[in-house]
């Protein structure tokens, strides 16, 4: 089976371009099954154990920080920003559109590097997407920001040292969460809490409530 060459074509072939729930103001290429448009990917490029499709869904936390941000766009304003572990690349498009000076998504998956600028473009703004692997650097952005990046304990444990290293150097870093497993509640402060509609294929329910967290520095 030819392999995908073109992964944007792909994507606009598999999403439909939505407004997020909690952050109507951004739209972006959104799936209607996780399960599908996974075995589709595996399918279409003849592999498998491809990680899954996470750059397709506004996950909760994601949500939630996305909308503090544009509601607090002090926050970001004129900043040099990271989007870590970005996805779709929302929480990037939220800070480009609350007024940072240059905004950077990273992700490991390239099918999110192509989701990310096909959604950038979509909400006219400019996001640079990265795919390389950021943990335990410092390439001194002002705000780093974060969402849904704690379902696995070793690397929730690396991130979390690496963010709090970023804090102490004095970024500002924010986390969005919905209490995943191994978010550790006592290296953040609280700023915002929200009632996010989810698809309870992903999330086991039709609202999650989800956190938004500054970093203790």
């Amino acid at each position: 089976m030819t392999p995908i060459l073109d992964r944007a074509a792909f994507i606009r072939a598999n999403t439909r371009l939505l407004p997020v729930p909690q952050v109507p103001e951004i739209r972006l290429h959104l799936a209607d099954d996780a399960t599908e448009l996974w075995a589709k990917t595996e399918a279409d490029l003849g592999q498998l154990n491809l990680p899954p499709p996470f750059w397709a869904f506004a996950w909760a936390g994601g949500q939630a920080l996305g909308r503090y941000v544009l509601d607090n766009a002090g926050e970001v304003r004129r900043a040099r920003v990271l989007d870590f572990a970005s996805g779709s690349g929302l929480v990037g498009i939220a800070a480009a559109l609350a007024g940072a000076a240059r905004v950077e998504a990273a992700d490991i998956d390239a099918f999110a590097l192509s989701a990310i600028a096909l959604n950038a473009a979509g909400n006219g703004v400019d996001v640079d997407a990265r795919g390389d692997d950021l943990v335990g650097r410092d390439e001194g952005w002002d705000v780093v920001l974060a969402a849904d990046i704690f379902y696995e304990r070793d690397t929730a444990g690396a991130v979390t040292t690496w963010l709090r290293g970023l804090a102490r150097r004095g970024a500002r870093v924010l986390v969005g969460d919905p209490g995943r497993s191994y978010f550790d509640a006592t290296a953040f402060e609280p700023l915002a809490s929200y009632d996010v509609p989810v698809m309870r294929s992903l999330e086991d329910a039709d609202v999650k409530r989800s956190g938004v967290w500054r970093v203790k520095g």
